[in-house]
C-alpha cells in the first residue's frame, strides 16, 4: 500500500468541489475500519457549507485549513451502545486515518485535526455542530484538491527496532 508513504499534511486546498462519490469512498473506507468488539462507534458529518467549516475553523488554534476546505469529515464518536467504551478512541483513530489514506489514494490531500480529548476542542464543535446525547467530536479531516506540494518525509528509523 504506498499510499501509506506518499500521505502528507496538506492545509492548503484549490477552490474546486469534491465529487460526491469521493466522499462517499472516503466515508466507506472509514466503515472499513476494524473496532473493538465491532462496536462500530462511529458517526460522520460531511460539512461542505461555507459558515460551517468557517465556524470549525475556530474550535482550535490548529484549525484553520477547515476555512478554505470546500468540504471537511467531522468523525463523532456515538458511545452509545459501545460494549468496551474505553476503546472507543482507538476505533475513531482507525476511522479517521483510513479515510485520509483513501482521500489521498483518490487524489486529495486533507489534514488530521485532532480535537478529542481535548475539553474545550469538543465543546466548541459540539455548540457549533448542535451535537447532543453521548456523541462528542473526535477529529476533524478537511479535504479537497491540494493547492501545495509536499514530499514525504522518510520516518523509518531502525534504531528504534528491538527483535528478540
Amino acid at each position: 500500500m504506498n499510499t501509506i508513504f506518499t500521505r502528507v499534511s496538506i492545509r492548503q486546498f484549490e477552490d474546486r468541489a469534491v465529487e460526491p462519490e469521493k466522499i462517499e469512498q472516503i466515508l466507506k473506507a472509514a466503515m472499513q475500519a476494524p473496532s473493538a468488539g465491532n462496536q462500530q462507534p462511529w458517526e460522520f458529518i460531511v460539512v461542505t457549507d461555507k459558515e460551517t467549516l468557517k465556524a470549525l475553523s475556530k474550535v482550535s488554534p490548529y484549525a484553520g485549513p477547515m476555512a478554505n476546505a470546500p468540504c471537511a469529515i467531522v468523525n463523532v464518536c456515538n458511545m452509545d451502545n459501545c460494549r468496551f467504551p474505553e476503546c472507543a478512541s482507538t476505533d475513531m483513530a482507525i476511522a479517521t486515518e483510513h479515510e485520509w489514506l483513501e482521500a489521498t489514494d483518490l487524489g486529495l490531500g486533507g489534514v488530521w485535526l485532532g480535537i478529542y480529548p481535548l475539553e474545550d476542542r469538543m465543546n466548541a464543535c459540539q455548540d457549533v455542530l448542535h451535537l447532543e446525547g453521548n456523541r462528542s467530536v473526535f477529529s476533524l479531516l478537511p479535504i479537497g484538491y491540494p493547492a501545495q506540494t509536499r514530499k514525504p518525509e522518510d520516518r523509518f528509523h531502525p534504531e528504534r527496532i528491538t527483535y528478540r
